[in-house]
């Protein structure tokens, strides 16, 4: 009896042994059976939302390749929606502009002012929550997205890390 029981306790932990192909951003894949990724097109912000339902539009994490494409994060503030994740926007206080992945593309926005980045309908907003980066770079932000034509705004709580930045 108590062998049974063992059996049909361990045998959902040797289904789940089965479960190791997920295709996500960010996770291993084997480099001779997988193409190498390419990074997501690079689009103004009126060219990649045209002919979009805004209500269908989500901020997506950039993959290894999409900020390899930005020049890496050497030199940027990296908006994650969780601290070890790859991020959803990328901005440079340097030349002011940040870029932001929706739609599967790359969208460049210029900054307007300090934390408000704008173009072509496209705005995006970065509020800190924290006053203060904490000593590995990070400090919690709301990241706001509103898009052209949606009766609602986007909010997303995550971090901004400013760990790469040199100035």
């Amino acid at each position: 009896m108590i062998r049974h029981a063992i059996l049909f306790a361990a045998l959902p932990l040797l289904m789940l042994g089965a479960c190791n192909r997920n295709t996500s951003p960010g996770n291993d894949r084997e480099a001779q059976v997988d193409a190498a990724p390419t990074p997501a097109p690079r689009q103004d912000a009126a060219e990649a939302l045209s002919g979009i339902a805004a209500e269908a539009v989500q901020a997506e994490t950039m993959s290894d390749t999409d900020l390899a494409s930005l020049g890496g994060p050497n030199g940027k503030c990296l908006i994650r929606l969780t601290r070890v994740g790859l991020p959803s926007f990328v901005h440079n206080g340097l030349d002011r502009t940040g870029v932001i992945k929706l739609n599967g593309k790359l969208i460049p926005i210029p900054a307007k002012r300090s934390g408000l980045f704008a173009d072509g309908g496209l705005r995006v907003a970065i509020r800190p929550v924290d006053s203060a980066f904490d000593s590995s770079g990070f400090r919690e932000v709301d990241m706001i997205v509103m898009l052209p034509g949606a009766k609602d705004e986007l909010g997303y709580r995550g971090y901004e890390d400013c760990s790469h930045r040199m100035d």
